[in-house]
């Protein structure tokens, strides 16, 4: 289930790094422009989080970290 809306996650980080970097750049906060001050943009910024927390894992294992899956081999 989680491989199926991994691609959902990858643009919602995208949407939101792209917010950041407006942020910074112009001051402007794109996501209160389109939807306004209130509980849809709240929810966008709980979905981006949530998106990120979910890839968290992915990265972790795109550097080479494995955290508890099982005995570390030993020596060589």
């Amino acid at each position: 289930m989680i491989r199926r809306v991994e691609p959902l996650f990858v643009l919602l980080l995208i949407v939101g790094g792209l917010n950041w970097a407006m942020i910074a750049l112009f001051d402007t906060n794109v996501v209160t422009e389109i939807f306004g001050t209130g509980t849809v943009t709240d929810i966008v910024y709980v979905l981006v989080g949530v998106a990120a927390l979910m890839e968290i894992p992915r990265l972790l294992d795109g550097l080479g970290v494995h955290m508890g899956h099982g005995a570390h081999p030993t020596g060589a």
